[in-house]
């Protein structure tokens, strides 16, 4: 569950050393300047839009060494297709896994790369809805092993203007609905959950009141990846009080969020205590229930529809994981 009604996407940062994780700088656009202040394309760019004077050297599906003439500007929603791929066609709804390199174009220095650590950057979702044309338009159709840079000016204080070069090494689809094996044994006691041929849950409290702990039972295990507090999770879920009065769900908006079950720089988690420790350990594919106490949701303020001192009651299905 959210912390507050603020986004819960992957945070800044993460995967890259930039201001931005690379699906972020796409998806965002949150390291690029506004068309009005974007740099003009008549300098390094063609009236298409693609990136002239910019090659890359190197076996497919590795680091590319990348050259061109410095200095040089670049446009926002600029492109070069730097090394044509021989793996399998990234389609509509694929996740895909991308390494990375940023490179100054006043100099050709590397800002950030994700080869070094092998820390691909698997956030970003082909989905119209999501991704700018540009991105969305190179990117779906293109082949794995594919290396794309994009042109980006950054908004933060740093203000670099920088080649991002991505080459997409890996893709996968996102489940629709938990997956796995039904639990059999859940205690007698807890809220009964049923669900809708496409997963939907319904819920009978029976008879669920406030808890002081943290409740997190498994109602269908998943086969997939296990869950670590350095994951950010893809879940559809829905949140009811214990009176049955359902006060939010994706599955009403036909969504999901990706939900950080880390910490950041400071040290508060993205979110609700009870959704960090009741997700971690979980596997993809799976379907928890969670019974919240207030200490580990709102507390004693209230949030919107929630009362102060609620204790929650939520079922999240985990679809993905990066």
């Amino acid at each position: 569950m959210r912390k507050s009604v603020k986004s819960m996407l992957t945070p800044l940062g993460k995967a890259v050393a930039l201001a931005c994780s690379l699906a972020i700088c796409v998806s965002l656009a949150a390291c690029s300047s506004s068309s009005s202040d974007s740099k003009s394309s008549s300098d390094s760019s063609d009236k298409k839009g693609q990136i002239a004077g910019v090659t890359a050297k190197g076996k497919l599906g590795e680091k590319p060494t990348i050259s061109f003439n410095t200095p040089m500007t670049v446009s926002d929603g600029s492109y070069v297709v730097l090394q044509k791929g021989d793996g399998d066609v990234i389609e509509e709804g694929d996740r895909v896994c991308a390494q990375g390199i940023a490179l100054n174009v006043k100099d050709g220095t590397e800002l950030m790369d994700t080869w070094t650590k092998n820390t691909p950057d698997c956030s970003l979702k082909v989905d119209s809805k999501t991704l700018s044309s540009t991105y969305y338009n190179q990117i779906k159709g293109a082949k794995i092993n594919t290396t794309i840079g994009f042109g980006v000016n950054a908004q933060d204080s740093s203000g670099y203007s920088y080649i991002l070069a991505m080459t997409f090494v890996s893709k996968s689809k996102d489940l629709e609905k938990a997956t796995g094996e039904e639990v059999k044994d859940v205690p007698a006691n807890l809220p009964k959950v049923t669900r809708a041929k496409n997963g939907e849950p319904s819920i009978d409290m029976n008879g669920q009141g406030s808890v002081d702990s943290l409740i997190s039972q498994t109602l269908i295990k998943g086969n997939g990846a296990k869950l670590t507090d350095k994951n950010t999770v893809v879940v559809k879920y829905t949140g009811w009080l214990t009176n049955g009065k359902q006060f939010d769900s994706s599955w009403d908006r036909d969504s999901t969020i990706d939900a950080d079950l880390f910490s950041d720089s400071s040290g508060q988690h993205q979110v609700i205590e009870g959704w960090q420790k009741g997700l971690v350990g979980q596997t993809v594919g799976s379907q928890v229930l969670l019974v919240i106490p207030p200490d580990q949701a709102y507390g004693d303020k209230e949030q919107g529809p929630i009362p102060a001192n609620s204790t929650l009651v939520f079922v999240i299905d985990i679809l993905a994981a990066y």
